[in-house]
């Protein structure tokens, strides 16, 4: 039983991940400043030069980035912080594998990116929640089945150290 409850959170972290980083690149539509837009534009360039490189180490970074900032042009400090920390927790329970067409997935970037710099708030969500959606099918669980999986939870819950939850001010 114990098993299948770690699975449920697990994807109810990719869940609410799929429900607000949605919300968040609408609200950066309405709300980024052209600080963040020179970010966002810069680390697109920078991550269709890699996947057309085939650097997936570089990419993998640029990504987090790109979602940081996306989270943080939204505005709203709390709903940045909530990004990060589901992107903590979700890249310590799963292992990611990388997108199939990295070119392609860094169009979506640059696609997003161009309708936050436009102020279209609904094409914003709307590519945010597909790439999303793409973006989790690409998740596998990172522990065992069975009792190898229950000895690693427990062995987390009863850490001394809260996992992933750093206070981040932005």
């Amino acid at each position: 039983m114990r098993g299948r409850a770690h699975e449920q959170e697990a994807a109810d972290l990719l869940e609410m991940r799929q429900l607000l980083e949605p919300m968040g690149a609408s609200r950066a539509a309405q709300r980024r400043t052209d600080a963040h837009l020179k970010v966002l534009r810069g680390l697109v360039r920078l991550g269709q030069e890699r996947a057309r490189q085939g650097n997936s180490d570089d990419l993998r970074s640029l990504g987090g980035w790109f979602h940081e900032t996306l989270a943080q042009a939204s505005g709203s400090p709390a709903l940045t912080s909530m990004l990060i920390q589901l992107g903590h927790k979700i890249a310590w329970m799963y292992a990611v594998d990388g997108p199939p067409d990295p070119v392609a997935y860094w169009a979506e970037h640059g696609a997003i990116v161009d309708a936050v710099a436009r102020g279209d708030g609904e094409r914003a969500r709307t590519l945010t929640a597909l790439h999303t959606e793409q973006a989790n099918a690409g998740h596998r669980l990172r522990f065992g089945s069975g009792a190898e999986r229950a000895v690693r939870t427990d062995r987390v819950r009863n850490s001394q150290h809260p996992v992933n939850m750093t206070s981040l001010r932005h």
